[in-house]
């Protein structure tokens, strides 16, 4: 690690895309850096091109994260490097087509990917950054977390989980010393489009953002100090009224006694009930 680093930031899916741009803006911030993704020889030239533009120190770490091995390896990253201070879990999968028009076993793996490495990664980050009293995990989700309906629908549960897990996550680790933010992009022109079925040129141009603009976006979220980013979102106070919202139902999710909507006065009629 270099003489000025701020640490080292460990970023999986980091070949190309987001995880990409999120090694370079890192790097240029003063972090070190751990890439992580299947293809070594374009982690290789992305890591060799970050240090000669900044003079950063970027390792590679081949991986594919839906491998075990593969991500035992990755995991025990954490607890052999005491630099890292930062964790990106970036890498995942998507879907276009609705769930009967997908293939089963192309979504367990999305799941795989997207859902239990990300938690095995994440849990092996905070293990680590608690006991060290410091340190950041950055989750990234996508806007169907709040919106599964809008593309295949494991892949918006995939994301619904990102978001769930950061929101227990972040309160877990409240008062230890470590960050959780989740960001959670819109349409982002890279090759996720064109692996999930879709490439992004179909896509209406109003609403695709450049991958450069989301990771700038995702930063000065995490630099103002927010949990959740959403890139594209005009006004943050939006976000405050959906957990607003969401925070209000949490007195009410658990009594006693069912909501009388569901106590009928009659016990005749629950048995005279008939589908239309």
């Amino acid at each position: 690690m270099s003489n000025e680093s701020k640490g080292t930031a460990l970023i999986t899916g980091a070949s190309s895309g987001i995880g990409a741009i999120y090694a370079d803006r890192l790097a240029r911030r003063g972090y070190d850096l751990i890439l992580v993704a299947r293809n070594q020889e374009r982690l290789e030239k992305l890591a060799a091109r970050i240090e000669w533009e900044t003079g950063a120190l970027a390792g590679v770490l081949a991986a594919d994260l839906n491998d075990p091995i593969d991500l035992h390896r990755v995991e025990e990253a954490f607890s052999l490097d005491s630099s890292i201070s930062i964790l990106v879990n970036n890498a995942g999968a998507g879907l276009v087509a609705p769930t009967l028009d997908s293939d089963v076993d192309a979504m367990e793996a999305m799941i795989s990917l997207n859902v239990t490495a990300l938690t095995r990664l994440a849990y092996a980050a905070a293990k680590n950054f608690v006991d060290r009293g410091a340190g950041a995990i950055i989750n990234i989700s996508s806007a169907v977390a709040i919106a599964p309906e809008i593309l295949n629908g494991v892949y918006g549960a995939t994301k619904s989980y990102v978001l769930a897990f950061s929101q227990s996550l972040r309160q877990e680790l409240e008062n230890t010393g470590v960050r959780v933010q989740v960001v959670m992009p819109g349409a982002v022109a890279t090759d996720f489009w064109a692996t999930a079925g879709k490439p992004v040129e179909e896509l209406p141009e109003q609403l695709v953002m450049s991958t450069e603009d989301a990771v700038d976006a995702a930063l000065a979220g995490f630099d103002l100090g927010e949990f959740a980013t959403i890139p594209s979102l005009p006004d943050a106070r939006d976000w405050d009224a959906f957990e607003s919202a969401r925070l209000a139902f949490r007195p009410n999710l658990s009594l006693t006694r069912p909501a009388s909507r569901y106590m009928s006065t009659s016990p005749e009629a629950a048995w005279n009930w008939r589908a239309p």
